[in-house]
């Protein structure tokens, strides 16, 4: 080494950077030694607490430690998200979040102490989960064509679960590729917004897959399209919205798993890869098939850029609409 990269480069600073480097293959060799933990932003029963005890369960055998799911709701998954932010980055705590967590709310929230982009590392995507563009028959159209020419010519309103979900931005979407002035009616969840709709009381619904089967089976509703650029194995008969005439359009309902930014990449790479495995089990995989949901795991750094032009896509729906929170 040279007299002035010492200068530059303490002999001290060097051999701890060293010294760090080696540790980072023995900590990964060694992790996990305590219980995990995955924190999950929202209630048990919902869909990204679904997929977390789909996970965790083998996630455990697979890691010789216990995975305890620590279910945060709150603030569309604010909480949980600061808490992971904050948490040691040793591994042992880990984030399921959903788009909302990751690439809505750091446009739709006015102040967030964190940004997910900056202060989180992906591990993986887990799940796709479309939502299906749904009418009450009385509105008498059959497809998303029909659809858009009744909207420009007389007023409809579209529910969905509140302000800022998936529901909601899909309706923003729809307006902002269609010009059509469909009138959001915000509810406090997706299943009075569901009840609202078969009696008649609002025109349509950007529903969860899990929530309108089967009403759409029963002839209840009518199903104009699926929001995910790929049509729905389980209804393949129902066309997207992107082919059955709005080109692009994908409102896609994701999860995936973030972890504190500093965690050591050694343990980020035996996190991935596990959690993946475990995803493409056929068992797994059918079960959250059968929850509405399509397994997706990937790279993180596949992730990192999903998250990037999620954000990027959906923060122009939300500035276009006008649609902001307070924390």
């Amino acid at each position: 080494m040279t007299t002035h990269l010492k200068s530059l480069f303490p002999l001290s600073a060097v051999i701890g950077a060293g010294a760090m480097a080696a540790s980072l293959p023995v900590a990964a060799q060694n992790f996990p030694t305590k219980p995990l933990r995955m924190l999950v932003g929202f209630a048990p029963g919902g869909g990204t607490d679904t997929a977390a005890r789909a996970v965790a369960a083998k996630l455990s055998d697979r890691m010789g430690q216990t995975v305890v799911i620590d279910n945060r709701p709150g603030a569309a998954g604010n909480i949980a998200t600061e808490l992971t932010v904050t948490a040691v980055p040793d591994g042992h705590t880990f984030l399921l979040g959903s788009i909302s967590s990751f690439s809505i709310n750091p446009s739709l929230y006015k102040k967030l102490s964190f940004d997910p982009l900056k202060d989180l590392a992906p591990l993986t995507r887990l799940a796709d989960s479309t939502n299906i563009l749904v009418t009450h028959p009385t509105v008498g159209v059959k497809t998303v064509k029909e659809l858009i020419a009744l909207a420009k010519t007389k007023p409809l309103n579209s529910g969905s679960s509140g302000v800022g979900g998936t529901g909601h931005l899909a309706i923003e979407l729809f307006n902002l590729q269609t010009g059509t002035k469909l009138t959001h009616v915000p509810y406090k969840g997706g299943g009075p917004a569901m009840i609202d709709l078969l009696g008649g009381n609002i025109h349509l619904i950007f529903a969860t897959a899990a929530s309108a089967v089967q009403h759409i089976k029963a002839g209840k509703i009518n199903a104009l399209g699926v929001t995910t650029l790929k049509r729905w194995a389980f209804m393949p008969e129902i066309p997207t919205v992107a082919e059955a005439g709005i080109a692009g359009f994908e409102a896609n309902n994701w999860y995936g798993f973030m972890i504190p930014l500093q965690t050591p990449q050694p343990i980020v790479a035996r996190l991935n890869k596990e959690i993946s495995t475990i995803l493409l089990l056929p068992d797994v995989k059918d079960y959250l098939f059968r929850q509405g949901m399509d397994v997706a795991p990937g790279t993180p750094e596949d992730f990192a850029k999903y998250i990037k032009s999620e954000t990027v896509k959906w923060e122009k729906v939300i500035k276009a609409a006008g649609l902001y929170k307070s924390n």
